[in-house]
């Protein structure tokens, strides 16, 4: 069985739980995906499928090696391809196609996205450092302040957080729970927030708990 799904973010809305509980929730176009390789223990030394996300894509934007790997599958080219681990015995051949109905209401899963892009940053946006004081003539606002001794060890220690670019970078929002199912649309509705913008591919996975 595929573990996970590929998808694209919808936006978020509001759900109302039956209780009267409103539940901010996540729309994500979940699938269809469809099997384009699969990876096996005897052949490349692990289990799991390449999957691709379906959606239409100009045959001229699809550069001639992945146009013959698309072709030896005799499946349709497709832009959005990623690895996904295989649970059990019963795996996908190539051609075959994973829908959204994988997943179980209230099931927990993980999300994987690329975050929205800021640009460059300094210290109080990107790593939200408190600042100094506003009044009494400081001087010392949102300034970096001291990075390092100077005596020992004489240099800028590694990792040290200063400003730079904050963003589009991959994160991965773990243990969000599966609100709502919707088979026909190929909707997957789940709790909070999933990074990047409206439009993003973005990875959902089984979380196993």
């Amino acid at each position: 069985m595929v573990n996970g799904l590929l998808g694209k973010k919808v936006g978020m809305t509001q759900l109302l739980e039956n209780d009267g509980t409103v539940v901010p929730v996540t729309v994500i176009q979940a699938g269809p995906c469809v099997v384009v390789q699969k990876k096996t223990m005897q052949k490349d030394g692990y289990d799991a499928v390449q999957l691709g996300f379906v959606e239409f894509v100009k045959p001229k934007s699809v550069n001639k090696p992945m146009t013959g790997h698309f072709k030896k599958s005799n499946v349709a080219p497709v832009k959005f391809v990623r690895e996904m681990v295989i649970q059990g015995e019963d795996g996908a051949n190539p051609g075959d196609k994973v829908m959204v109905d994988i997943f179980k209401k209230n099931e927990l899963v993980h999300v994987i996205g690329t975050s929205k892009g800021r640009g460059f940053a300094g210290l109080v946006k990107r790593h939200h450092f408190r600042g100094g004081r506003a009044t009494h003539g400081s001087m010392f606002h949102r300034a970096a302040g001291s990075i390092g001794s100077s005596a020992y060890p004489s240099r800028v220690l590694k990792g040290m957080r200063m400003a730079g670019h904050l963003g589009n970078s991959r994160v991965t929002v773990r243990n969000l729970r599966v609100a709502r199912i919707d088979q026909e649309n190929n909707l997957l509705f789940v709790c909070g927030a999933v990074p990047g913008p409206a439009g993003a591919y973005i990875i959902v996975e089984k979380s196993g708990r």
